[in-house]
């Protein structure tokens, strides 16, 4: 069986130091057959195809045009895997496995301690409409790691919920294509102290924490050589 293409939203950087590393994360650790940079591709990333988009909109609204720009693509694979800018694979995986973040409610709950703001919102007009379409027991796919995509489901996910303003897209592709999966924390570091999560072989960062955190250390360490996806002297 081909390995899958990984597809990667990327927004107006002039570098993008996370993605030279992610990108070598995946070169080391992630079976795939292409990487898809759809977005802004930085003048030093090589060996990677294109898809540029029009980025005029929210982040929300500016991802969800990328995810669907790869989707109508014909030369994406049929099923990727989605990816971050800042998702690091660690340790090496011989195949992609679904993972989710557990309960929606509860994902709700730790986000409403921490403000009213648009994530919060969309997260909450996701579950209404998924609710009003008959789902019930509701996992978040929200997590800061790769997703196995297939191209015309998560095509059919993005119209339907287009009139939703910020749609959690990869919860609503998990729970209308009933993915199921493994319940995971999510990994995404947002500070700079030594204590992140270690039991699975996935990372992600802010910019502070990629910078000047020890996660940041520990993922430059790691994948310090470049890959073949980088341009020769670049820096």
């Amino acid at each position: 069986m081909e390995a899958p293409d990984i597809v990667v939203p990327v927004r107006e950087l002039s570098v993008n130091q996370p993605l030279r590393y992610a990108l070598r994360s995946w070169a080391a650790n992630l079976p795939h057959r292409r990487v898809w940079i759809v977005g802004y591709r930085p003048t030093w990333a090589a060996g990677v195809e294109h898809i540029p988009t029009v980025q005029d909109g929210t982040k929300y609204q500016n991802t969800t045009a990328a995810v669907r720009a790869a989707c109508e693509h014909p030369e994406v694979s049929s099923t990727f895997l989605l990816c971050n800018d800042d998702f690091f694979v660690m340790d090496p995986v011989e195949e992609m496995p679904v993972l989710h973040r557990g309960p929606l409610r509860q994902v709700e709950a730790y986000y409403a301690t921490r403000g009213n703001g648009k994530y919060l919102r969309g997260l909450r007009e996701t579950r209404d409409w998924l609710t009003s379409l008959g789902h019930t027991d509701l996992l978040s796919y929200e997590l800061h790691v790769p997703l196995p995509v297939e191209k015309k489901a998560m095509l059919a996910v993005l119209d339907a919920g287009a009139h939703l303003d910020v749609l959690h897209k990869r919860t609503a592709y998990g729970v209308i294509n009933g993915l199921g999966g493994e319940q995971v924390e999510d990994v995404k570091v947002m500070h700079r102290g030594p204590n992140f999560p270690r039991h699975i072989p996935f990372l992600s960062t802010m910019p502070d924490s990629f910078s000047n955190g020890s996660v940041g250390t520990l993922i430059r360490r790691s994948f310090a050589r470049p890959c073949r996806y980088e341009r020769p002297g670049s820096r």
